[in-house]
Protein backbone atom coordinates (compact mmCIF):
# COMPACT_ATOMS: atom_id res chain seq x y z
CA UNK A 1 0.00 0.00 0.00
CA UNK A 2 2.85 2.38 0.74
CA UNK A 3 4.19 2.17 -2.89
CA UNK A 4 0.42 3.01 -4.31
CA UNK A 5 0.38 5.85 -1.76
CA UNK A 6 3.69 7.06 -3.10
CA UNK A 7 2.51 7.08 -6.80
CA UNK A 8 -1.16 8.85 -6.00
CA UNK A 9 -0.63 11.28 -2.65
CA UNK A 10 1.53 14.59 -3.91
CA UNK A 11 4.58 14.64 -1.09
CA UNK A 12 2.65 17.18 0.91
CA UNK A 13 -0.04 14.37 1.68
CA UNK A 14 2.17 11.45 1.74
CA UNK A 15 4.64 13.45 4.53
CA UNK A 16 1.88 14.46 6.43
CA UNK A 17 -0.72 11.07 6.69
CA UNK A 18 2.30 8.51 6.88
CA UNK A 19 4.79 10.39 8.69
CA UNK A 20 2.60 12.18 11.25
CA UNK A 21 3.78 15.77 9.01
CA UNK A 22 1.83 18.98 8.80
CA UNK A 23 1.14 21.57 6.51
CA UNK A 24 1.29 25.22 7.46
CA UNK A 25 -1.09 27.20 8.78
CA UNK A 26 -3.24 29.06 6.65
CA UNK A 27 -2.30 26.99 3.45
CA UNK A 28 -4.66 24.14 3.18
CA UNK A 29 -6.98 23.96 0.44
CA UNK A 30 -9.98 22.86 2.98
CA UNK A 31 -9.15 25.55 5.34
CA UNK A 32 -12.08 28.15 4.09
CA UNK A 33 -14.37 25.49 2.28
CA UNK A 34 -17.53 26.29 3.04
CA UNK A 35 -19.53 24.19 0.38
CA UNK A 36 -21.80 21.58 1.65
CA UNK A 37 -20.13 18.01 1.53
CA UNK A 38 -18.33 15.41 3.49
CA UNK A 39 -14.57 15.35 4.37
CA UNK A 40 -13.16 12.09 3.81
CA UNK A 41 -9.17 10.29 4.28
CA UNK A 42 -7.23 11.06 1.59
CA UNK A 43 -5.78 7.74 1.67
CA UNK A 44 -8.78 5.52 1.73
CA UNK A 45 -11.92 7.65 1.04
CA UNK A 46 -13.64 6.69 5.22
CA UNK A 47 -15.71 8.96 5.86
CA UNK A 48 -14.56 11.97 8.99
CA UNK A 49 -16.68 14.82 8.95
CA UNK A 50 -19.44 16.45 7.35
CA UNK A 51 -19.91 20.42 6.58
CA UNK A 52 -21.84 20.66 9.49
CA UNK A 53 -19.38 19.71 12.05
CA UNK A 54 -16.67 22.20 10.39
CA UNK A 55 -16.29 25.67 11.89
CA UNK A 56 -14.09 28.99 11.80
CA UNK A 57 -11.83 28.45 14.80
CA UNK A 58 -8.90 30.75 13.47
CA UNK A 59 -6.33 28.07 14.02
CA UNK A 60 -5.18 28.03 10.11
CA UNK A 61 -6.06 24.45 9.75
CA UNK A 62 -9.24 23.06 9.03
CA UNK A 63 -11.34 22.80 12.68
CA UNK A 64 -14.28 20.21 13.16
CA UNK A 65 -16.42 19.67 16.69
CA UNK A 66 -17.13 16.66 16.22
CA UNK A 67 -16.35 13.83 13.73
CA UNK A 68 -18.88 11.94 11.92
CA UNK A 69 -20.42 8.86 14.11
CA UNK A 70 -19.07 6.33 11.04
CA UNK A 71 -15.16 8.00 11.44
CA UNK A 72 -14.14 5.47 14.44
CA UNK A 73 -11.08 8.50 14.52
CA UNK A 74 -8.30 6.70 16.85
CA UNK A 75 -6.74 9.58 19.58
CA UNK A 76 -3.31 9.09 20.42
CA UNK A 77 -0.92 10.67 22.90
CA UNK A 78 2.09 12.91 21.36
CA UNK A 79 4.11 13.52 23.61
CA UNK A 80 6.72 15.13 20.17
CA UNK A 81 7.36 18.65 20.14
CA UNK A 82 8.34 18.68 23.53
CA UNK A 83 4.49 19.16 24.39
CA UNK A 84 1.24 16.63 25.33
CA UNK A 85 -0.89 16.27 22.36
CA UNK A 86 -3.60 14.14 21.00
CA UNK A 87 -3.05 12.71 17.69
CA UNK A 88 -5.89 11.70 15.60
CA UNK A 89 -5.61 8.94 13.22
CA UNK A 90 -7.91 7.12 10.00
CA UNK A 91 -10.10 4.83 11.78
CA UNK A 92 -10.30 2.74 9.32
CA UNK A 93 -6.66 3.36 7.10
CA UNK A 94 -4.39 5.01 10.36
CA UNK A 95 -3.41 7.68 8.41
CA UNK A 96 -1.99 10.69 10.56
CA UNK A 97 -4.53 13.17 10.49
CA UNK A 98 -3.75 15.95 12.78
CA UNK A 99 -4.49 16.57 16.41
CA UNK A 100 -7.69 17.22 18.65
CA UNK A 101 -7.69 19.97 21.52
CA UNK A 102 -10.12 20.92 24.37
CA UNK A 103 -10.80 24.24 22.92
CA UNK A 104 -13.53 23.87 20.84
CA UNK A 105 -17.06 25.47 21.00
CA UNK A 106 -18.57 25.40 24.37
CA UNK A 107 -22.09 25.41 23.01
CA UNK A 108 -20.85 21.94 20.91
CA UNK A 109 -18.55 19.85 22.14
CA UNK A 110 -15.70 22.07 23.75
CA UNK A 111 -13.45 19.58 21.41
CA UNK A 112 -11.44 21.08 18.16
CA UNK A 113 -10.43 18.57 15.40
CA UNK A 114 -7.04 20.61 13.80
CA UNK A 115 -6.99 18.71 11.01
CA UNK A 116 -4.36 19.31 8.02
CA UNK A 117 -5.95 19.48 4.43
CA UNK A 118 -3.63 17.31 3.43
CA UNK A 119 -4.89 14.30 4.95
CA UNK A 120 -8.79 15.53 3.20
CA UNK A 121 -10.43 15.04 0.25
CA UNK A 122 -13.63 16.68 -0.17
CA UNK A 123 -16.83 15.54 -1.56
CA UNK A 124 -19.68 18.00 -1.93
CA UNK A 125 -22.88 17.47 -2.46
CA UNK A 126 -24.55 16.84 -5.40
CA UNK A 127 -27.57 18.86 -7.09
Amino acid sequence: MTKDLKARLSKLQYEVTQNAGTERPFTGKFYREDREGDYRCICCDHILFDHTMKYDSGCGWPAFYTEHPKAGINKIRDTSHGMVRTEVRCGQCDAHLGHVFNDGPRDKSGIRYCINSASLSFRGEMG
